[in-house]
């Protein structure tokens, strides 16, 4: 096997293994959208918000079971304010068809060295996800 095979795998594990049940446990349930890039399903609280983990990004790399991408996907070909567009909040996913969703990137660092940050990490995946939900709130009614 090589290192981003060992990695994927190892990333695959930890999300399996604790960070998909964890979010189970604070009212995240299993996705009924489809990411159009990750084979993954996702996690939700509600039907605005949806988080998926990018297990590929960065699989390559030497500390690449020390972290992964967690994205966060707003899936409606709407348009949002400009406040919220940009690296800091959503930007454009091309879903084909002149189709775009939103989405939102993070980089979730659960090891350092020899240290583990799974709750640490947890948290602000939790944290980053009210946060956007409740900006994206607003916008609510005109998805339905």
């Amino acid at each position: 096997m090589n290192l981003e095979e060992v990695n994927k795998i190892f990333r695959k594990s930890i999300i399996d293994g604790y960070f998909e049940p964890n979010l189970v446990k604070l009212d995240f349930k299993k996705s009924n959208v489809k990411h159009p890039t990750i084979r993954d399903d996702g996690l939700m609280q509600t039907n605005l918000l949806h988080l998926f983990f990018d297990i590929d990004t960065g699989s390559d790399y030497p500390d690449g079971d020390e972290w992964f991408m967690a994205e966060f996907l707003f899936p409606y070909n709407i348009k949002i304010p400009d406040t919220l567009k940009g690296p800091d909040y959503f930007s454009t996913l091309s879903v084909g068809e002149g189709k775009n969703f939103w989405r939102h990137r993070e980089l979730i660092r659960y090891k350092y060295g020899k240290s583990k940050k799974l709750e640490e990490s947890l948290d602000f995946i939790e944290k980053k996800y009210r946060e956007l939900h409740s900006m994206l709130e607003p916008l609510e009614k005109e998805i339905k």
